[in-house]
């Protein structure tokens, strides 16, 4: 094993750190993030164009080199060479934390592998900013990062993780955003679920409700820009997960055996978590569309 004292020991070698970008609001970013990005001798960045806006934001100059998932193995030993010689660098990532649903990782090991010191400063997460305003129960959280684009491997993964009684946070594109929704509502059922998108920007939004009302809201109010989805965990009282589909058809043949729409309405939302007016409302709502 090794003890990292980041502060009182003396190297000839170069010190790596980790820089917390603003996800959105450039008055996010710490005192101490631009003393160390005007102090070291290079900036890693994910994307030297965003990073680059941000450095002349600030009115700092400073070498760029590209640094992401594409080229991290070949940018690696020249980012070692330069600690080597008593460089400091900065990695940053286009926004947020370094190696959170970001390159980082790689680059971190190798310099803890060659004995340097790598020392983390503070910033934003988008994961975390939005738990802590969502409602729902912060502690215990697991953070997931982007879900599977492959519905198949979506729907595996999800089935995986349906039972954690922890609130969960995804990253999601909004092109994605309605299939991931149906996703959700089938593999967990109609729990809570807050969807969050253009956090600490001027188009800030928290849609929160139930699965199947924030994937309604979709179709009348589509969303634009970086979203996360935070689901509350599993609890003993969820149900099997079902589709609106299904539960409609169950309503549908109550119904048509003879049972008052309210009170079939109010029956199957215990059992299936929607609300009874969502169910009371679809049902109409198809009647209109057959006549």
């Amino acid at each position: 094993m090794h003890i990292q004292r980041s502060f009182k020991e003396v190297s000839e070698f170069g010190t790596l750190y980790l820089v917390g970008t603003p996800i959105g609001n450039m008055e996010d970013i710490s005192f101490r993030a631009l003393k160390i990005l005007e102090s070291v001798a290079a900036i890693a960045a994910e994307d030297t164009r965003v990073t680059g806006a941000l450095l002349k934001h600030f009115e700092i100059q400073k070498r760029l080199i590209s640094f992401h998932e594409h080229n991290a193995q070949s940018r690696i030993p020249e980012l070692l060479e330069l600690l080597a010689q008593g460089q400091d660098l900065a990695q940053v990532s286009d926004a947020g934390l370094p190696s959170i649903s970001d390159p980082g990782q790689d680059l971190v090991k190798a310099v803890i592998e060659q004995g340097y010191t790598v020392v983390p400063i503070p910033g934003p997460s988008a994961g975390i900013t939005g738990l802590i305003a969502s409602g729902l129960v912060p502690q215990p959280h697991i953070f997931y990062g982007f879900l599977p684009r492959k519905a198949s491997q979506q729907k595996s993964f999800l089935e995986s993780k349906c039972q954690y009684p922890e609130t969960q946070i995804f990253y999601e594109s909004p092109y994605r955003l309605s299939a991931t929704l149906e996703q959700i509502l089938t593999v967990y059922g109609n729990r809570e679920i807050v969807l969050i998108r253009e956090l600490t920007k001027i188009y800030e939004e928290f849609r929160r409700g139930r699965v199947q009302e924030v994937l309604d809201s979709l179709t009348t109010d589509p969303v634009k820009g970086e979203c996360l989805l935070i689901v509350a965990g599993y609890q003993e009282q969820d149900q099997p997960a079902q589709n609106m589909e299904e539960v409609l058809e169950l309503l549908k043949q109550r119904v048509a055996q003879g049972q008052r729409l309210k009170t079939a309405s109010q029956e199957l939302a215990k059992d299936t978590g929607f609300k009874a007016k969502e169910l009371y409302r679809a049902y109409h709502q198809e009647e209109k569309e057959e006549q």
